[in-house]
């Protein structure tokens, strides 16, 4: 139960509470169970204090510091928590239908099984949160911050996009609602695609003590060229396997770098890339004295595969890198577009 002396205060005077708050830091609230439905506790100090099972329902609570506060299975429907601190708090089960936490820290909070169903999350940060099993369902979530946010068996039907002054758009899926709220709306979204695909170029190759350094020292050589070089050094993610997420890489790609020397995974990640993306530019380089792997020939119908450039050794490589490499890779790119401009002027005049 709730310590009746420091909830008759907190319910008197918040500017009081907050006064004692500062005077007390060693004490940790006791408002266990309390009932403060419809109370006026904004800009209140209840940090790290103990609210689980408090009913606060319809409650002021606008800029309160709520910052690792226990609010586990605290009834908040319709609470009004605009730009409240509420990092790190724990809301597991906790009640929020209905709330208003636009603008509010809820960064790194725990809301496992908690109802969030059409609250307001404009401008929330839910950074780290944890949203495990949570009800979302009809909430808005225009500008949310839901950078690593768990979400395992949570509910998350017809999420508002789009401001409340607007017409509203909805999506099933936190993660995705900001990017597909870019693709609607940002006039600016064709030239950002036109300006990643314009610098990024795709680096593959074996990963072996002595090829990795040809590979790294290849990125590093674009990077001074201003490229945005991507080596694919990293591990796959869970849900893709490795050829999808080559492939994923190449989509975003000006063009490709494919070092076939002592040739391993490179046959399959070519035979994803080549056929699906014929208008991507692919530059095979090989080390001197090494030959194309016996597959590699099958390429040689594909208007955008490149002939092999061989290189003497990583110097050389280096040197050779604007006339050799990439010239020849953005030439190829002209060419593929002027073939396809002529082919659609060829068809528009059938």
């Amino acid at each position: 139960m709730a310590d009746e002396e420091q909830l008759a205060m907190l319910r008197e005077d918040v500017w009081l509470w907050n006064q004692w708050r500062a005077v007390n830091e060693d004490i940790r609230p006791d408002l266990i169970g309390a009932n403060l439905r419809e109370a006026d506790l904004a800009d209140a100090n209840l940090r790290e204090a103990d609210l689980s099972g408090a009913e606060l329902c319809d409650a002021s609570l606008e800029k309160a510091d709520l910052h690792g506060a226990n609010l586990s299975g605290a009834d908040l429907t319709a609470a009004f928590l605009r730009g409240a601190d509420i990092s790190w708090a724990d809301l597991s089960g906790a009640k929020l239908s209905g709330a208003d936490l636009s603008e509010a820290d809820l960064s790194g909070a725990d809301l496992r099984e908690a109802d969030l169903s059409a609250a307001e999350l404009v401008q929330t940060s839910l950074v780290h949160a944890k949203l495990d099993g949570a009800k979302l369902d009809g909430c808005r979530v225009y500008g949310a911050s839901v950078w690593d946010v768990s979400l395992e068996q949570s509910s998350q039907r017809n999420l508002a996009i789009t401001p409340a002054n607007q017409h509203t758009v909805t999506v099933d899926d936190l993660k995705v609602a900001q990017f597909i709220y870019l693709l609607l709306n940002n006039q600016e979204v064709r030239h950002i695609i036109d300006t990643i695909t314009s610098k990024v170029v795709l680096i593959l190759g074996r990963f072996t003590a002595e090829r990795k350094k040809v590979l790294d020292a290849l990125r590093n050589e674009l990077r001074k060229r201003g490229y945005t070089p991507v080596l694919f050094d990293f591990e796959k993610p869970d849900s893709r396997d490795l050829t999808e997420t080559v492939s994923t890489l190449a989509h975003m790609a000006r063009f490709v770098i494919a070092d076939i020397t002592d040739a391993k995974s490179i046959p399959q990640e070519l035979q994803k890339i080549v056929p699906t993306l014929p208008s991507l530019p692919v530059r095979p380089i090989i080390l001197e004295g090494q030959y194309e792997y016996a597959m590699f020939k099958d390429f040689g119908g594909y208007l955008s595969v490149l002939p092999p450039y061989r290189y003497r050794d990583t110097e050389q490589l280096l040197m050779s890198l604007e006339d050799e490499v990439i010239a020849p890779a953005l030439n190829k790119a002209i060419e593929i577009e002027e073939r396809r401009r002529d082919f659609e002027q060829e068809l528009a005049r059938r």
